[in-house]
């Protein structure tokens, strides 16, 4: 027999309470997403347009690119609604929809970083056989692996939320659908959804960034034991900053938020990586990779002129 629930609906409580500030935010978060959108679709314009950017590199950004905008618009643009109506509700399955999607791609974007690190590493370790080792065969089982591996993360957390029995208040101290703040207002134990949760966003989560990390611990060593020549380590580092960069943009407040602080007691505090991994570097993130990266640099002006100035 299916499991009902005594709440149709949960009613977000939002960023604040206070009219004037939702009305100084709706247009801030609204530019904030509009250029989100706008960087990453010309992210992934130009590298799908351009030959030169055909390789395995451009071919994970162009993924890292789509996902920020899914990412982005599974909470932006119900926040921005929420904004402008009194009461910001949304129904039981449209919740757990939200939470599914949000985790999918938050955790499909950390295996996709580890990969990307991983492509980094036989880049400048492994020139030789770079073009062997990160075959189009081997980019496009990576990207199916990420994906794969982020929908059963996601689906565990899903699954388990769905069982939960929520039977008082339907008031979300959030303004989206995650685990933290409904785990709060379900009634009975969630003992085995806090266990699950921990060991599984830990194992995936650490894993990534365990990959990550001494892929970029290999690479510096390489480069400053192996590497003597001073271009040659300036162009490699260079090759890294804009990667390192979005590692840290995502990590940082990932890591603050769903490991570091307790899962029992969300608070106002959790919203604020929420919005930085969920607004603000999709942002950056595009603006990172055109400004440190001059292939990217080059083809984009080339495309927009191409666009704006036929022959």
């Amino acid at each position: 027999m299916k499991k009902q629930t005594e709440v149709s609906e949960f009613v977000f409580l939002g960023l604040t309470n206070l009219p004037g500030l939702n009305h100084f935010l709706f247009p801030l978060i609204l530019l904030l997403y509009m250029t989100s959108l706008l960087g990453n679709v010309a992210i992934i314009t130009t590298v799908v347009a351009e030959p030169r950017l055909h390789t395995p590199m451009y071919f994970f950004l162009g993924n890292l690119s789509s996902l920020d905008i899914f990412f982005s618009t599974v909470t932006v643009p119900k926040m921005l609604s929420g904004f402008l109506s009194e009461h910001q509700t949304i129904s039981f399955a449209g919740c757990l929809a939200q939470l599914h999607f949000f985790h999918l791609l938050g955790s499909s974007e950390a295996v996709l970083l580890a990969v990307m690190a991983y492509d980094c590493y036989v880049a400048i370790c492994n020139p030789l056989r770079y073009r062997l080792v990160m075959s189009p065969q081997t980019c496009l089982l990576l990207a199916a692996a990420t994906w794969s591996t982020s929908f059963l993360h996601t689906l565990i957390s899903t699954v388990m939320t769905s069982r939960l029995h929520f039977c008082g208040s339907n008031l979300v101290p959030h303004f989206f659908c995650d685990i933290k703040p409904l785990l709060s207002l379900a009634c009975g134990s969630t003992h085995l959804n806090l266990t699950l949760l921990n060991i599984d966003a830990g194992v995936l989560g650490l894993s990534s960034f365990v990959l990550t990390l001494f892929s970029y611990i290999y690479i510096i060593s390489f480069l400053l034991l192996k590497v003597h020549s001073w271009e040659s380590r300036r162009k490699a580092f260079s090759t890294c900053a804009s990667h390192l960069t979005v590692v840290s943009l995502v990590y940082m407040p990932v890591l603050g938020n769903y490991m570091i602080s307790s899962p029992c007691f969300p608070s106002e505090r959790d919203m604020i990586p929420t919005l930085m991994y969920s607004i603000i570097t999709p942002v950056l993130n595009p603006l990172i990779y055109t400004l440190r990266n001059e292939e990217v640099k080059t083809a984009l002006k080339k495309f927009l002129n191409r666009k704006l100035f036929p022959k």
